[in-house]
């Protein structure tokens, strides 16, 4: 089992230490089996001495250079950071990344060794238009993409149910986790309004590995009742 907090743009880097700090003391009683991720915002990374896995929400695909606003390999490497999230929704819809750019970032952090939570997922007006719509257009998102990569973890995260409040039925997951499945050998992952009221149901689903949890992972008792209703 995988379960990854998503901070997006939310605590800083005093906040996320004193987080790290009451999740780690929390792992250390409970001792879950599950992998945890924490992926900070880039002005909260530090050398944080904990249990936990750090990655980050972006990064660009270069050592360094003149990329204003952007975070590449030199400044990762000074946190010993190797985990990232790469074609999440929001970078997609919101900030315009195209499918193009995405895999240029894959490959040039898959060359680095880095265990990469790779997102996908559908819009509202495509999952109006049926089922192998919805397919098609997931595909679409996995062209460039090295499935067989053994460091891939896919999050399937359908953008209208992205911080709505609102996730898909377990049967809407299990169908397009199956479908993907039959793709990749990589650990699958659903993200989208997860929740301590629908986390334990979400995981049960056939092919589910796991959560990637944005909005309900900001507060740490929050996460660790999900951890512990997984475990």
């Amino acid at each position: 089992m995988i379960l990854a907090a998503n901070f997006k743009m939310n605590h800083t880097r005093l906040s996320t230490k004193e987080y790290l700090r009451r999740l780690d003391a929390f792992l250390e009683e409970k001792k879950p089996k599950s992998d945890i991720y924490l992926f900070p915002p880039v002005s909260a990374l530090d050398s944080f001495e904990t249990k936990v896995n750090i990655g980050v929400q972006n990064a660009y695909p270069a050592q360094k250079g003149s990329f204003t606003g952007e975070i590449g390999l030199e400044q990762l490497e000074e946190f010993d950071i190797k985990n990232i999230i790469i074609g999440h929704s929001e970078r997609r819809h919101i900030l315009g990344e195209n499918q193009e750019f995405i895999t240029q970032k894959f490959k040039f952090f898959k060359d680095k060794g880095f265990k990469i939570f790779y997102c996908i997922g559908e819009t509202l007006e495509v999952r109006e238009g049926g089922k192998e719509l919805i397919k098609k257009y997931l595909g679409l998102q996995l062209e460039g993409i090295d499935l067989s990569y053994k460091n891939l973890v896919i999050a399937y995260e359908p953008v209208w149910a992205i911080g709505t409040g609102k996730s898909a039925t377990s049967e809407d997951i299990e169908e397009i986790l199956e479908f993907l499945s039959k793709k990749s050998d990589a650990p699958l992952l659903y993200g989208g309004s997860v929740k301590p009221s629908n986390i334990k149901e979400i995981v049960s689903v056939s092919n589910c590995s796991g959560a990637l949890i944005g909005t309900a992972s900001w507060d740490v008792n929050s996460f660790c009742e999900m951890i512990e209703l997984t475990n």
